[in-house]
């Protein structure tokens, strides 16, 4: 008849989909950055430059230990990314719906990505303890350490030694940094398609590296204020008196703000972006290819 309509598909499949793709994404980008990520960690820890710690790696632990704590890190993409993408996606899709099917503002795509952003922090926090423990480990001493073997030993240790809500250590911060890291990343990121491929016309390979390098900049410039306070509150340290610098977080970027200025919270901004887009990068052209390869196949 004409006026019947076609069925809807009652399968699963269209509601997990941008979960399993932003969690796969996610899980190839760490493995190309694992190495980067575990260098960064060693330089943190005051081992040397970036050269001499991989050297010293190298010599010393082998090729393996530019992947210690992989696990844990493709356990981390595997909920922090797959919740933070997917809710974006989900969103996103609701929002363009109640919009008439028009394209959402920047403002609405920001708020996306702080929900997302939280949403993914809060999923992934665990996973998050779990990595910096496994890429700490290597560095105490030998009295010190608890030779994880892996992301769920390393869960299940600190659960059994300290409880289960420490799996939530520093959670607090985390899931701010992830609102502001995830609303530059991911309204940046369709911003700068709608831009690329419908306002200048260009081609898909340009626009997804192109919407992807703006991407990795805007997360990396949001985010990195709120790191930097959160750096500044886990190593400061009480004086003569015992008084510590700051009482808190706001305290500490009042503080800051009011001594340095506002591009002090931006100290060593190229060193961070370096840190941040490459991951967001590979995240989204991966994400871009595991589609294509499912709109090839019929998915």
């Amino acid at each position: 008849m004409g006026d019947e309509k076609k069925p809807k598909s009652l399968g699963v499949w269209p509601t997990v989909k941008p979960f399993i793709n932003g969690g796969t994404s996610g899980m190839l980008a760490t493995c190309v950055i694992q190495p980067i990520d575990m260098i960064k960690v060693r330089i943190q820890l005051g081992q040397g430059s970036a050269g001499s710690v991989a050297r010293n790696m190298l010599k010393e632990e082998g090729f393996g230990a530019f992947y210690k704590g992989l696990s844990a890190g493709l356990l981390r993409q595997a909920t922090y990314t797959t919740a933070r993408l997917g809710s974006f996606k989900i969103l996103t899709n609701k929002a363009i719906e109640a919009n008439d099917g028009k394209p959402l503002p920047l403002y609405q795509k920001a708020l996306c990505g702080l929900t997302a952003g939280a949403i993914g922090a809060s999923v992934g926090s665990p996973a998050d303890l779990a990595l910096i423990r496994m890429q700490a480990d290597a560095t105490l001493p030998e009295a010190q350490r608890r030779h994880y073997k892996n992301a769920f030993h390393a869960l299940s240790r600190i659960v059994s030694d300290e409880g289960v809500l420490a799996l939530w250590k520093g959670a607090g911060p985390t899931v701010v940094r992830a609102m502001a890291l995830n609303m530059g990343m991911l309204a940046s990121y369709d911003q700068s398609v709608e831009l690329f491929k419908d306002s200048l016309g260009f081609g898909e390979g340009a626009t997804v590296v192109g919407a992807s390098t703006i991407s990795g900049f805007f997360a990396a410039a949001c985010s990195l204020p709120f790191d930097y306070v959160k750096t500044q509150i886990q190593k400061m340290q009480p004086d003569a008196e015992g008084k510590l610098p700051y009482t808190g977080s706001l305290d500490c970027a009042l503080k800051t703000l009011k001594s340095g200025g506002p591009l002090k919270f931006y100290t060593g901004f190229p060193v961070y972006c370096v840190r941040i887009a490459p991951h967001v990068m590979m995240t989204w052209i991966f994400l871009n290819q595991i589609q294509k390869l499912q709109k090839s196949v019929g998915l």
